[in-house]
Parts: C-alpha cells; sequence; structure tokens
C-alpha cells in the first residue's frame, strides 16, 4: 500500500487529498475562494496568493486527518508545479517543498492539465488503462483555463491535437454569464438558467466547425475557439435588452449559448476519435461538471468507443487528482526540491499514464 499527500493551488481553490494506491481516495478537502472573486468577476492572482498562504496548512491538516494517517506514514509528496497562476503556484510548490524536505520524503511534481484525466479514475473501480485496446485513448480536458483534445498512445507518447485559439469553454461560460448578469463562476449560472430552455431558439455560432458555410482549414479541424460566440452573445443581449428581462427569454438564451458551447465540444471529439480510431474517450475537467455535456457525451459517444467521465467532485481543481497522478511517477522519483512552477503547457511527450499493457 502506498500513501500520497496531493496539494494542489494552481487557481482559486486551496486543496489537499491523501490517495492510496493512486485510484482509493482517503480524503479530498478543497477550500473555495468564489466568494472572495465573486465581486471581480474572475480570479485575481494576488488575492488569491494570499488566500492560499491563509488556508493551506489547515486545508493540508484536515486532509491528514480525514485519512487518518500522519506525514511520516506517506510514501511521498505530490504537488502541482503547472500550468496555472503563478502566485497562487508558488504558495503550495513552496509549502510542499519544505514539508518533504523535512520529513524527507519524495517530492513529485505534478502537470495539473495531465492530472484532470487521472480524475476519470477516483473512484475505486474503474481501472486506469492498462491494455493496449483502451488505445489510443483520446482525452477532452475543458476548464476555465484549458480546452483541449490530448491523444494518448500505447506507448505513452502523446500529443495535443486540438487546442483553443482564444478563450478556453470555461471562461466562455464566466464571460457569458458576466455578460447576462448571471454572476461567478459562470458555468454554474448559466446552467442554472439555461433549465427549461428551448436549446435551438437562437442560433449561436459554432466556430471551426465549418457550419457557418466557410471551408475549415485542416490545422483547425480539431481546434476550439469561442471568443466569436462571446461577442454574438453580447449583440445578442444588447439587441434584445428588454426582452433579456422576461425569464423565459433570458432562459432561451441561456440553453441556447450553453448548447452551442457543449456542441462544439462534442462534435469535435467524435470526428477527432473517429480520425485516430480512438477505443476510449475521457471527458474531464471543471467544464466537465456542466449537466449539459454530460448528457450529450453517453448519448452520442458510438457503441464501439469506451466512455468515462470524471465524476463531478473530481472535475473541478481538487488535489486527489494531483495524488493519484504522482502515483505512476512513485518507484521512480528521487529526493530532489529544486523544482520549478511553470504557468503554461509548453509540450507534452511521454506520460506517466500506461500500466501492464499486454
Amino acid at each position: 500500500m502506498s500513501l500520497i499527500l496531493g496539494i494542489e493551488t494552481s487557481c482559486d481553490e486551496t486543496a489537499a487529498a491523501v490517495v492510496e494506491d493512486g485510484s482509493i481516495v482517503r480524503s479530498n478537502v478543497v477550500s473555495s475562494q468564489i466568494s472572495r472573486h465573486a465581486v471581480f468577476g474572475g480570479v485575481v492572482p494576488e488575492l488569491a496568493a494570499r488566500e492560499h498562504l491563509a488556508s493551506i496548512e489547515t486545508v493540508v491538516d484536515a486532509a491528514l486527518k480525514e485519512a487518518e494517517t500522519t506525514i511520516p506514514s506517506l510514501d511521498a509528496i505530490a504537488v502541482t508545479n503547472g500550468p496555472g497562476l503563478m502566485p497562487a503556484l508558488l504558495i503550495g510548490l513552496n509549502f510542499a517543498k519544505s514539508l518533504a524536505f523535512s520529513n524527507s520524503l519524495p517530492l513529485i511534481p505534478v502537470n495539473h492539465f495531465i492530472a484532470h484525466i487521472y480524475g476519470s479514475f477516483l473512484d475505486g473501480k474503474t481501472e486506469m488503462p492498462g491494455l493496449k485496446e483502451t488505445y489510443p485513448l483520446l482525452a477532452l480536458v475543458v476548464s476555465g483555463g484549458h480546452t483541449a483534445l490530448l491523444l494518448i498512445m500505447p506507448d505513452s507518447s502523446s500529443e495535443i491535437v486540438g487546442t483553443t485559439l482564444d478563450d478556453a469553454s470555461g471562461e466562455a461560460f464566466d464571460k457569458g454569464a458576466k455578460i447576462m448578469g448571471l454572476g461567478y463562476p459562470g458555468g454554474p449560472a448559466i446552467q442554472k438558467m439555461s433549465r427549461g430552455g428551448n436549446i435551438a431558439k437562437f442560433a449561436f455560432p459554432r466556430a471551426l466547425t465549418g457550419s457557418a458555410g466557410k471551408a475549415l482549414s485542416p490545422e483547425n479541424r480539431f481546434n476550439f475557439s469561442f471568443s466569436g460566440l462571446k461577442t454574438s452573445l453580447l449583440k445578442h443581449c444588447k439587441k434584445f435588452g428588454g426582452e433579456m428581462k422576461d425569464a423565459k427569454f433570458a432562459s432561451d438564451t441561456a440553453a441556447s449559448y450553453q448548447e452551442a458551447i457543449c456542441d462544439v465540444l462534442f462534435r469535435k471529439t467524435l470526428d477527432a476519435a473517429d480520425y485516430f480510431s480512438a477505443a476510449t474517450i475521457v471527458l474531464c475537467g471543471g467544464v466537465a461538471c456542466n449537466s449539459a455535456l454530460r448528457e450529450k457525451f453517453p448519448k452520442g459517444v458510438p457503441g464501439g468507443i469506451k466512455l468515462i467521465t470524471a465524476k463531478p467532485e473530481y472535475c473541478t481543481d481538487n488535489a486527489a487528482m494531483i495524488a493519484a497522478c504522482a502515483w505512476r511517477c512513485l518507484e521512480t522519483s528521487e529526493r530532489k526540491y529544486d523544482i520549478d512552477a511553470f504557468s503554461r503547457i509548453d509540450k507534452l511527450e511521454r506520460l506517466p499514464f500506461v500500466v501492464n499493457v499486454r
């Protein structure tokens, strides 16, 4: 049995978790800062860092207590070192460094983007892919900072085959909610407003899908763009300012806007899955909590493709996914503490993902 303490501070959640053997969650504690950032309509990096500093020790202590374990009983400490907001990342990274060094424990840096995929296997039942027939595996990682399609092969090589050219899908939800005056965070706000709304009432654009009659360039086949959709909503709200005060009209607007985002995510993923002959699709990241998106994938993914969707509690930022990802690196980890943080994804090559391929 191996126990790993995960620490996550990439954005506005201070999180700590203890995970056993890469999939059994012994504890998962998250301290949210939503109320502190809501007044600004988005996350303020410096404020996020101060909040992390104030709560990280308490959150880690709570995770250890809930897991009924202690630091000397751990096998390693894992921490997000990127991508994310640098002021926020540095709080968690430096705390983890001092904790690991003072207890002579291995410190395992984890890529937050990759860790979202591991969040799909945190129920103790869904086995981490280890058979050749599981691959190629196509992961749709959708959150406030990321919208990307990651292709993973049996030899653990990986490639980002599609990404956003401007706004991430989560950002499109946040900005859309702000335009409509629904508050922050935008995803849950738009989802709530869309209930009972007509998803086909308004024809919001689906960029880079060829649906507007403009030929799609091959290099953008699997890429995303949501800035035009946001602009379209802004013009819509200005044009129908009076009507937007009507609950049904606002509900139809939110439902149509939400559908435009989900439709593009779904269509792009299925097209990529067909092109790369994917055997498995993984849906993960904060936006994967969206009920419309979670309903669309099971209904539309072909029967020959296995669909794995992260549980809602492991879609949003959490430390359990950090510890789960780190478990794959435990055997090769060293006691090195000179780890740097990074704000953006550069290039992904091989992942600590494939096990027991046969």
